[in-house]
Parts: C-alpha cells; structure tokens; sequence
C-alpha cells in the first residue's frame, strides 16, 4: 500500500498546513500550475515528488517536469496531467494518451481550480482534481487530496480544506 498526497494549482504558495495533511504520505504528487521553484523545493523536504507542468509554469519548471507522467504504481496506473478537459469529455491530447495506454485506471488533473473525484465510466477511469491548493484563481476553498493506492485500488481518499482563496494585504 501506498498513501499519495495531490495537490494543483498552487502559484507559487505552499500551505504549511499541508505538510501535516502529508505526513505520512509515501509521495506528493503536484498536477501542475507550481508557479515558483520554491514550492517544489519546499515539498521535496517533506518526501518524494512526482510533478508536472502547468500552463503558468515558467521554463524552469517546464525543463525540470514533464507536461504528463504516466505512473505505474501498485498494480495499476496514473495519468497525471495539468489541462485534461471536463470529466468524460477530455481534450484530444487526454483521449490520445488514454488510447495509446489502455490500462491507466486514474487521471489526476487540475487547471480548472473544481474539486472533484468521480469514476468515469464512458473511459473506465478514476477522474481526480484536487481543486486548487493557492490563492490565485476563482476558487473559493483552498483544497488538496490524499488517497492510498492498495494493489489495484484507490482507497480512503481524503479532502482537505485550506480556508478561503485570496491573502489579506500586509
């Protein structure tokens, strides 16, 4: 078994509170939009990092992460992927993956800042966006997940809520 912690959308902000969330996580997954190295280099302290690109991510970020991984972890395998499309009706580049491995059992996605988990039967695939973990955006809760991955299952998914999107001025 393994315990995995997800997180999007930080743009360059990192909640302390999150290194608790992820204290006993095995890995930290980050589905794109870092913003700053820093936040990168912030989690990497806590525990291993998987991570990709976001359309905000600068060259730096872009030459040190893919724009996808495809994770093969337990027994199954994870599409992890900032832009993806709405849940069932994915953008070419996703269905293209998605046809090409036909054994990815999830997708973990952010950019669009909306919590959500649901399977996806037209694709036969868990969907995962953790919502956004920063406080730039339309989102009005910070949130991240964390989930177990336990042989060829995803189990005990858990939310976390951040508190509200935006930072008071100093």
């Amino acid at each position: 078994m393994k315990k995995i912690g997800i997180l999007s959308d930080t743009h360059s902000f990192l909640d302390p509170q999150l290194k608790s969330f992820f204290s006993d996580c095995d890995e930290i997954w980050h589905a794109g939009d870092i913003g700053d190295e820093s936040v990168i280099d912030n989690l990497s302290s806590w525990g291993k990092i998987r991570a990709v690109y976001g359309n905000i991510d600068d060259q730096k970020i872009r030459l040190r992460f893919p724009e996808f991984q495809i994770i093969q972890i337990e027994n199954i395998q994870i599409l992890l992927i900032h832009i993806a499309g709405a849940l069932g009706s994915y953008n070419p580049k996703i269905r293209q993956i998605l046809k090409d491995n036909n054994n990815i059992s999830a997708l973990i996605c952010g950019h669009s800042h909306i919590l959500k988990v649901k399977f996806d039967n037209k694709f036969h695939l868990w969907y995962i966006n953790p919502g956004a973990a920063g406080h730039h955006g339309f989102h009005h809760t910070r949130t991240a997940l964390k989930m177990e991955i336990n042989n060829d299952k995803i189990e005990n998914l858990q939310l976390v809520e951040l508190g509200k999107r935006g930072r008071l001025a100093p």
